[in-house]
Formats: structure tokens, sequence, C-alpha cells
């Protein structure tokens, strides 16, 4: 058999552009990878971070053996959820009872695409990026709900119905917060539209970060929305379940509410949303509301402060991911301090505060902010 010369080259093209094919998709998968070690690393410092401050603000000795000052504490505990017996229910829905964590865990997760950790270093910069985060986070109390309801335990079921009305409570007043952000930015950028006649640009977290920029620290948004930074900020809270706001896993009430009968690595799992959650939450009160990546005074750069060449864009990315950073550990210090200073609510006292007081506070707010931007303008 004698293959032409052409047909030779005609295969050898096609393996090379399959290979390229491969290779440009294993590069594709490097920074979803690099986003769930980053993701890794930071629950771990979280779980340390609250054991010790816990300790000190308690006045004992906190994590100090697993590693030097306790680092690997939070490993070992996992290292050991993971080989615990997964214990199921006898007379419980067991597919809903494996699928509720899971649905818990990649609904938090999926929140991650668009938060910037620096100048467009998002893995999905979106025109609809916070309201995004709103609609996928309603799903996690889905499968808590999901965990409740198939345990067959009446602690488990009303500790998931709990869940349920408190992310319904607290959404609300939260979105409302959300869009008074982003009807302000709308409401501007749009004015500029129109004198500039440019397209209508989108409303992005990037974009609201950048929005606060301009005018460096005085152009934060806990400035121009201090109420609707307090009301995210317990909103937030009361969506993170934390003391005094963890009504669904009340342990004098409910044993463990939605959790009670899990065990092993399932267990592992909710364990792992509560501190996804707060670490979502912090970053997204750092981007909304304490300008992001930005640290500057008005129309001074931080390196145009120090006369550094702004080629360097690793440094900068590098500047910019430590500050969205600690401004974020801001946030997980203050709620965490909460934790550990306020008794926990009753269930009538967390409805109420949620449907009587911040559900109107964040409506005015959102009619004021409206009403103001259309003054000004």
């Amino acid at each position: 058999m004698i293959i032409d010369r052409v047909e030779v080259e005609t295969i050898n093209s096609f393996s090379k552009s399959e290979l390229l094919k491969e290779v440009y998709g294993l590069i594709s998968i490097i920074p979803i990878l690099t986003l769930l070690l980053g993701i890794t690393i930071e629950v771990l410092v979280i779980v340390w971070l609250e054991r010790e401050i816990s300790a000190s603000i308690q006045q004992r000795i906190g994590p100090e053996y697993a590693g030097p000052l306790g680092l690997l504490q939070a490993i070992a505990d996992g290292t050991k959820l993971l080989f615990k017996e997964d214990i199921l229910p006898s007379r419980g829905d067991i597919s809903l009872f494996s699928i509720g964590p899971s649905i818990a865990v990649i609904s938090v997760l999926l929140s991650f695409l668009v938060i910037p950790l620096g100048y467009h270093f998002v893995l999905a910069d979106l025109s609809i990026g916070v309201f995004l985060w709103i609609s996928i986070s309603s799903i996690a109390p889905i499968g808590l709900l999901m965990a409740g309801y198939s345990s067959n335990n009446k602690y488990s079921f009303s500790g998931g119905l709990r869940a349920a009305a408190q992310s319904i409570s607290y959404e609300i007043p939260l979105t409302f917060c959300v869009l008074a952000i982003s009807l302000r930015l709308a409401i501007c950028r749009n004015y500029q539209v129109v004198l500039s006649s440019d397209s209508d640009p989108d409303s992005s977290t990037v974009d609201i970060v950048e929005a606060q920029s301009k005018y460096g620290f005085f152009g934060w948004n806990i400035w121009r929305q201090p109420i609707g930074f307090l009301v995210f900020l317990i909103s937030s809270l009361a969506e993170c379940e934390r003391l005094p706001f963890d009504l669904p896993e009340a342990e004098e009430e409910l044993v463990a509410g939605y959790q009670t009968e899990y065990s092993g690595i399932k267990y592992g799992l909710f364990y792992l949303v509560s501190y996804l959650n707060l670490l979502v939450s912090s970053l997204f009160v750092t981007v909304l509301y304490l300008g992001g990546w930005n640290f500057s005074i008005p129309y001074i750069s931080f390196f145009d402060f120090f006369q550094m060449n702004k080629a360097v864009g690793i440094l900068e990315m590098t500047m910019g991911i430590f500050i969205t950073l600690t401004k974020a550990y801001l946030f997980l210090f203050i709620s965490i301090t909460i934790r550990w200073t306020l008794p926990r609510m009753r269930m009538d006292q967390l409805l109420n505060l949620g449907w009587k007081f911040l559900l109107p506070i964040s409506l005015g707010n959102l009619l004021l902010t409206t009403s103001s931007q259309l003054v000004l303008l």
C-alpha cells in the first residue's frame, strides 16, 4: 500500500492540531485549579484565625500542638473527617441526603467566579456579576432544606426550614442594598454615556470597584451608602448563619439542626460551606463598600506616590490581591468577634429584624439613593 506524501502531511497536521487542542484545554483549567487552591488555603487560614481569636477572647489556649502555632490543626480535622464512617439514616431519602451537601458547596464555589481580587483579575467579568452571586447563593438553602427533609428527623427538618426562612428574610434587604449601588453606578455612567456618545458600559463587580477609585479613600461606598453598608453587614452575617443568627443549627434546641444525622465527609462539607460563605461575604463587602483592590488618597495612586513604573504589572496585581484580602480579613475579624460577643437570637426576633426593620430601611435607602441621583443629574 502506497501512501501519498500529501496524505502524510495532512495526517501529521491533524495530529498536531489535536495535540494543541488538548494543550489549550489543559491550560484553560489552570486558572480554575489556582482558584480552588487559593480557596482551600484561605479556608484553612480562616479556621486557624477563628480558633486563635476565639481563644484570645475567652482567655484560653488555642490550637498549638498540630504544627507550628497550631497551623496544621484544620488539616488534621479535615483528614479525620475524610476517613470517618459515612453513616446513612435507615429510613431517610438516601439520594437527597447525599445531594444536599453537594448543592450547598457548589453554589458557594460558583460565587467566586465573579469576585475580582485585583485589577481585571477575575475569572468571569460579567455585567450582572453581583446579582449572579445573589441568585447563586439563594440555591444553597435548598441544599440545606433537602438535607433536613431527607434525614427523617424532626430536629433536622426544623433546621432546614429555619435555614430557608432565614435566607428568604435576609436576601431581600441584601438585594436592595446591592441594587442601590448598581443603580447609582448605572445613573452616573449613563449620564456620562449621553455626554460622550459611547456605548452603554457594563455594571460588573470590576466597574463597581473602579467607580470607587476616582476619589480614593473618600470615594468608597461605605461613605456614600452608610445605611446600606450596615444593612448589608447584618444581612451577610445572617446569610452566613453566624452567631447571633445561627438558628438553623442551634445546639440547645435542635441538637445540630439540618446536619444532625450527618457524619464523615458530608458533615465536613457543611462545615466547609459555613467558612466559604463567610469568605465570599467578606470579599463582597470589600468589593462593594471598601474600594476593592484600591488603597489610595484622592487622585494619587499607590504606585504614583512612590514613583514606581506602571509597567510593573505583576507587582501591582500582587499588591491589589494583598489589599483586597487585608480588607476582607477586617470583616472576618468583626464577624468572629461578634460570634463570641452577642447571644443567640430567638427565631421570632430574627424574622422581626429582617422583615420589620431591615427590609423597610433597605427599601428607603434605595428610594433615597434613586431620588438623590436624579436630583443631582
